[in-house]
C-alpha cells in the first residue's frame, strides 16, 4: 500500500512529482530502461484532461495518471518487471478509451499491448457478469466458481491477473469519495472474484485488504461494529505482535531451537467471518493476534507448545493437536490460544517447515481447505492456479531478469470453456462446444428448438466452436424439430456427447416407418453418392454386419440417430472387398484352404506381431467401432466391441486374457477414386477444395476443371487417393461446405 509521507510523490490534490516517483522506483526495482517508464508516464499525462465515458468513471477524485503510478506502486511489492509496470502505467488510459492499443503496440511494441489487451479481456468478463448470484442450469455451488474459473482460463501470463488485481485495488481505495451505488458495485466485484483470486495465489496481504475495504461498503453497519469492538488500532496490534516475537526468539534461543516465527493482526472481515461462521461473541474469537512458529522437527513443536505454556496461561478447550490427529484433508499442526502479554489474548500455531509446505502448497493446502471458493473445482483451474503460484515463487527468485520473461507464458492445457448466457450467467461447457451443444446445455426444449445463434451479438454459424468469454444467444423456432444433419460427425454442429444423446433421443420417438424411411433415403444417397450399385450389396447381410436383424432395423436406427452412417458404409465396403478377394482366391488358392469371413486382417495388436484374429460372431465389429481382443485357445485373438456384454464378463472373469487392438492405419493400400465437383464458378474456388484436401492429408493425382462462362457454373474432375469409404464421404461432406459448391459425388469408375 503506498505510504502516506510529506515527501511522496503523488500529492494529495491530484499532483505527481515525476522526477521524484521515478527516482523512487529505482530504489525499488532494476530498470531495463529507466526513460521507457517516463514515456509511458508521460504519454499518461497528458491525456489527463480527456473526459472517461460515464461508465468508466470508477472513482470521482481521481485520474487514470494517478491510477496507473498507483498500480505500478502495487505492482512493485509483487516483484513484477518493467512491461508489467508499463502496461499498469497505461492501462487506465486505454481502459477509458483515451488510448488505443494501437498507439500502445507502435510507442511500446507488442509485450506491453498484449499485457494490456489481456487485462482488457479480464475486465470485458466484468460487465458481462450478472450481479444476481442464483444458480443457473442446474449447477452446484456456488455459481461465482465459474465467473473465477473463466477468469484464470484466460490467462496464459501471470502478470495479467497481477496487473488487474492492482487496478481493482486502486479501484476500492478510490471509490470511497463515490456514490452509494458505483461503492456497491466495485466492492461486490471486488469481493466475489478478485479477492479469492488473491487469496488462491497466495498475495495474503492484498487479500486482507481487498476483504476490509469490500466488507466495509457491503455491510457497513457489521464493519462499524467489529471496529469499534477492537480496543485498539492494528499498528498497536502489530507493535504488540512484535514484542511477542522478540520474546519468544530469546526463549527459542535458550532452548537451542532454530524457528522462523512471523506474525499478524486479524484483519475485521476475518473476525466478523468467524463470528458468524462458528456462531460466537467477540470476546470469543481468541485469534485476533496470532503468531506461526516453524520448527525443524517434530519433537521440537511440543517443546516450543511446552515453552509457551509456561509463558503465558493456556485459554481452556482452546488447545487442537492437529500433528496427532490430522485434519481430514491432512493438514497438521498444533494450535492453542493464551493470554500473552497484558493479558490480552494470543493464538500460536506450531508446525514443522514441512508441514507448512504441505499446508501452503500441497494437496491440502491452506487456500484449498480454508477458501471461499473450494466448490467443484476442474483439474485445470487448479492446474492454472498452481502455475501462477509457481510464476510468483519465480518473480521473487529471478526478479526482472531475461529468464524470468523467457518462462513468463503459460502452457496449460483448459478442458472447459466459460460462456455467458444473454443475462450475464456464467455456464461451463466441455472445450470445442458449439452453439448447439449451448442450446441442450440451457435445456432440451431450446435445443430442438434452435434455428440460428447470436454470439456477442452478430448471427453465427451453429458449427462454431465457443471461446471463453463468449456470451451466446439462442435463436429458435416455435417447432421443436432438430436437424439430422446434426447428428454426422464430419459437418461439426455437435460436439458433445450429451447433446447427440437428446438429439437421437428425439428422432428415436418419432415413428419407426418414418425413421425407417429417412435412414433408407440417406443410404441411398450416401451409396449413390459413393458410386455403389445397389444391386451389389446384400442388405440383410449388411444388417448383420452392423448386428440388426434386417435392413428395415438398420435403417430405422440409423434414421434415428442409434447408427453411424459411417458404420454401413465400412461394412458394405467390407463386403465388396470380401466378393473381389473370393474371386480372386477361387483362382489361385487350393481347394482345400478355407476361406473364412470373420478373420480381419487389418488389425493391430499391440507388443506383439503379426498373429491370427478372429471377428467375435456375438457383436461383430467393423472397422471404426472401439474394439478389445481376447486370446482365445487356439483360435487366435478374438475381436470384441468395447461394449459387448461377453467382453465385459470376460474382463470382470479372465482379464489377464484381455489385451488391447486398434484398427491397423499403417500400410493401409489406398485406391485412385475419382471425384466430381460441380459449383458456380468464382475466383478461389479451386484453392479451396484444394485446402480441404490438404487438412485431410489426401492426396491429390489429377485435377481437371472447366468452367461454361454462359451458366457460370464451373466442374472439376478430380484423382485423390482413398483407403476407405468413410473418409471419402467425410471428404465429400467437407467440400460440399466449400462456399458455392452444389454437388459433389463419385464418378463410377473409380478403383476404390
Amino acid at each position: 500500500m503506498v505510504k502516506v509521507r510529506e515527501d511522496h510523490p503523488i500529492h494529495d490534490d491530484g499532483s505527481v512529482d515525476l522526477d521524484l516517483w521515478i527516482e523512487r522506483l529505482q530504489e525499488q526495482v532494476e530498470l531495463d530502461d529507466v526513460e521507457v517508464v517516463r514515456q509511458a508516464c508521460e504519454l499518461a499525462q497528458s491525456l489527463k484532461g480527456q473526459e472517461a465515458p460515464p461508465e468508466e468513471a470508477w472513482a470521482e477524485t481521481e485520474d487514470s495518471y494517478v491510477t496507473g503510478l498507483k498500480m505500478a506502486q502495487i505492482l512493485i511489492e509483487l516483484n513484477q518487471d518493467q512491461d508489467a509496470l508499463v502496461a499498469a502505467i497505461l492501462y487506465r488510459s486505454v481502459r477509458e478509451q483515451k488510448l488505443a492499443l494501437d498507439d500502445v503496440r507502435r510507442r511500446f511494441g507488442a509485450k506491453i499491448e498484449k499485457l494490456v489487451d489481456g487485462v482488457l479481456q479480464m475486465a470485458a468478463i466484468g460487465s458481462r457478469q450478472n450481479p444476481r448470484r442464483e444458480k443457473v442450469l442446474g449447477q452446484s455451488g456456488n455459481p461465482l466458481d465459474n465467473v473465477r474459473r473463466m477468469l484464470v482460463s484466460m490467462i496464459d501470463d501471470v502478470r495479467v491477473v497481477l496487473i488487474k488485481i492492482a487496478e481493482r485495488t486502486c479501484a476500492i481505495r478510490g471509490v470511497k469519495q463515490g456514490s452509494r451505488k458505483k461503492r456497491y458495485i466495485v466492492a461486490r466485484e471486488v469481493f466475489d472474484v478478485y479477492a479469492p483470486l488473491a487469496h488462491r495465489l497466495g498475495i495474503g496481504h492484498i487479500k486482507w485488504e481487498l476483504e476490509d475495504l469490500s466488507f466495509r461498503y457491503l455491510k457497513p453497519n457489521d464493519y462499524k461494529r467489529i471496529a469499534g469492538l477492537l480496543d485498539e488500532k492494528r499498528l498497536d496490534r502489530q507493535e504488540f505482535i512484535g514484542t511477542v516475537l522478540e520474546i519468544l526468539d530469546t526463549e527459542l534461543d535458550q532452548a537451542s531451537i532454530k524457528g522462523d516465527m512471523s506474525g499478524r493482526a486479524k484483519h475485521i472481515y476475518s473476525i466478523w467471518r468467524k463470528m458468524q461462521r462458528k456462531n460466537i461473541d467477540f470476546n470469543q474469537v481468541y485469534d485476533i493476534r496470532a503468531v506461526r512458529i516453524l520448527v525443524p522437527e517434530i519433537r521440537d513443536c511440543y517443546t516450543v507448545l511446552g515453552i509457551v505454556h509456561g509463558l503465558w496461561r493456556n485459554i481452556p478447550h482452546e488447545f487442537d493437536d492437529y500433528i496427532a490427529s490430522p485434519k481430514a484433508n491432512g493438514y497438521r499442526s498444533l494450535h492453542t490460544a493464551v493470554f500473552g502479554p497484558d493479558n490480552k489474548v494470543l493464538e500460536i500455531q506450531i508446525r514443522t517447515h514441512t508441514m507448512h509446505e504441505e499446508a501452503e502448497l500441497g494437496v491440502c493446502a491452506h487456500w484449498l481447505y480454508k477458501g471461499t471458493d473450494t466448490q467443484s473445482q476442474s483439474s485445470s483451474y487448479e492446474e492454472k492456479i498452481a502455475w501462477l503460484r509457481q510464476v510468483l515463487e519465480w518473480t521473487e527468485d529471478l526478479g526482472g531478469s531475461e529468464e524470468f520473461s523467457d518462462m513468463i507464458s503459460g502452457d496449460v492445457t483448459h478442458d472447459r470453456v466459460y460462456v455467458f448466457t444473454p443475462d450475464g450467467h456464467v455456464v461451463d461447457m466441455p472445450s470445442e462446444s458449439t452453439p448447439v451443444d449451448f442450446a441442450y446445455r440451457v435445456h432440451t426444449e431450446v435445443g430442438h428448438r434452435c434455428r440460428g445463434a447470436k454470439v456477442n451479438g452478430r448471427i453465427v454459424p451453429l458449427t462454431r466452436q465457443l471461446q471463453t468469454g463468449d456470451q451466446i444467444e439462442i435463436l429458435t423456432s416455435n417447432v421443436e424439430h432438430p436437424r439430422r444433419d446434426w447428428l454426422n460427425s464430419n459437418l461439426g454442429y455437435i460436439t458433445n456427447s450429451r447433446s447427440r444423446a437428446k438429439v437421437q433421443h428425439w428422432f428415436k420417438e418419432q415413428d419407426k416407418d418414418k425413421n425407417a424411411a429417412a435412414g433408407r433415403k440417406i443410404v441411398e444417397r450416401e451409396f449413390h453418392r459413393l458410386a455403389i450399385e445397389l444391386a451389389e450389396i446384400n442388405f440383410s447381410q449388411l444388417a448383420e454386419q452392423v448386428n440388426y436383424k434386417n435392413s428395415e432395423d438398420m435403417n430405422a436406427a440409423l434414421g434415428a440417430g442409434d447408427l453411424r452412417l459411417s458404420q454401413i458404409i465400412n461394412a458394405a465396403q467390407q463386403q465388396v472387398e470380401t466378393e473381389q478377394v473370393d474371386e480372386q482366391l477361387d483362382l489361385e488358392l487350393p481347394s482345400f484352404v478355407e476361406k473364412s469371413s470373420e478373420t480381419y486382417e487389418g488389425i493391430k495388436i499391440r507388443g506383439v506381431g503379426n498373429l491370427l484374429t478372429t471377428i467375435a460372431s456375438c457383436c461383430k465389429p467393423v472397422p471404426g467401432d472401439p474394439i478389445i481382443g481376447y486370446i482365445t485357445l487356439g483360435r487366435g485373438v478374438s475381436i470384441h466391441r468395447e461394449d459387448c456384454n461377453n467382453a465385459f464378463q470376460l474382463r470382470q472373469n479372465e482379464a489377464e486374457r484381455i489385451i488391447e487392438v486398434s484398427w491397423s492405419e499403417e500400410g493401409e493400400s489406398t485406391y485412385p477414386v475419382d471425384i466430381f465437383i460441380e459449383a458456380f464458378d468464382r475466383s478461389g474456388l479451386l484453392r479451396d477444395v484444394m485446402m480441404v484436401l490438404a487438412n485431410e492429408d489426401i492426396n491429390v493425382i489429377a485435377a481437371q476443371t472447366r468452367s461454361d462462362k454462359k451458366s457460370n457454373v464451373a466442374q472439376l474432375s478430380l484423382t485423390v487417393e482413398i483407403g476407405r469409404l468413410d473418409l471419402l464421404g467425410r471428404i465429400m461432406d467437407k467440400i460440399n461446405q466449400v462456399q458455392n459448391v452444389t454437388d459433389v459425388h463419385r464418378q463410377r469408375n473409380s478403383g476404390l
